[in-house]
């Protein structure tokens, strides 16, 4: 039996109220990564070489030309933005939430924001969700396309398993060219750590975690019983184990050179993530 529902109005804002947080997002992650308050060019010094009949006066490099007594041009050449993908987990244990946003709601928000930002830096984005639905949308610079899968992703299932592992491989072979992989999600997907960094031998992969406060709450625990949203499977675990699992990912991750961050949906966390990404420049990425 499956539950269709829509993120509320309560939970995760109207219609016109998420596009102006989206865009406040954005806005704080395209600058906030930015090296200065100007928007590059795409273009980057390579060399210097000798003047050539032709070459225009403007790319006379005065100090080379000053130390040699002789004038020479700068040479330059472009450089192209990474494609950027952004994976976003739709699988029931998202939708799970002991507080008025769902991590769910809070993951579509910061899609969207990145998707925004990534289209400041002139970097085309898609999307592919990794839960039971198949919405895959090719990287392009279209402003319309991410706000109109940003508003479909707003429906959601209480009954959607998790396919991080799975989609990742599909999608490795489709990547002709190095791209930047962004992915949003509880890492519920007992396989996922494994595909991640697979995928991250060929391709910058920036990984945001998202976690509920009571979720966080049971690594204390002593033993616990537990069901799992994707499968309504009940198990039995110990506190230790889930916190020892979370220890592991984190270290994984660190080994591969993957960028990890987790967002704990109880506390304000929009500064720390402009900062992580401003840090590592993961939007500004160029190919090489």
């Amino acid at each position: 039996m499956s539950f269709h529902s829509q993120l509320p109005d309560q939970e995760f804002l109207d219609s016109s109220r998420f596009l102006i947080a989206a865009k406040r997002l954005a806005n704080d992650l395209a600058y906030g990564t930015m090296p200065s308050s100007f928007l590059g060019t795409g273009i980057d010094y390579v060399q210097s070489r000798p003047y050539q009949p032709g070459d225009p006066v403007r790319s006379i490099d005065w100090r080379v030309t000053a130390r040699t007594g002789k004038p020479y041009v700068k040479e330059f050449e472009s450089t192209k933005s990474l494609p950027c993908y952004l994976l976003v987990d739709t699988s029931a244990s998202m939708t799970v939430s002991s507080l008025p946003r769902s991590k769910y709601g809070h993951a579509v928000l910061v899609a969207t924001g990145l998707a925004l930002a990534s289209l400041d830096h002139v970097s085309p984005v898609g999307l592919l969700t990794v839960g039971s639905r198949d919405l895959r949308v090719r990287p392009s610079l279209s402003r319309d396309q991410v706000l109109t899968w940003a508003y479909e992703l707003r429906k959601y299932r209480y009954d959607e398993k998790t396919s991080l592992s799975t989609k990742i491989k599909q999608l490795a072979p489709m990547l002709v060219s190095t791209s930047l992989v962004i992915v949003l999600s509880d890492l519920h997907d007992v396989d996922c750590v494994g595909a991640i960094r697979l995928l991250a031998q060929k391709h910058d992969v920036c990984v945001l975690q998202f976690h509920d406060t009571a979720e966080l709450g049971v690594t204390k625990a002593g033993f616990l019983r537990a069901r799992e949203a994707e499968t309504g499977s009940t198990y039995f675990s110990k506190g230790k184990h889930v916190s020892q699992r979370q220890i592991d990912i984190e270290q994984s991750f660190k080994r591969s050179g993957i960028d990890f961050f987790v967002i704990n949906t109880e506390r304000p966390y929009e500064h720390d993530l402009i900062h992580f990404f401003s840090s590592r420049n993961i939007l500004g990425r160029r190919m090489k």
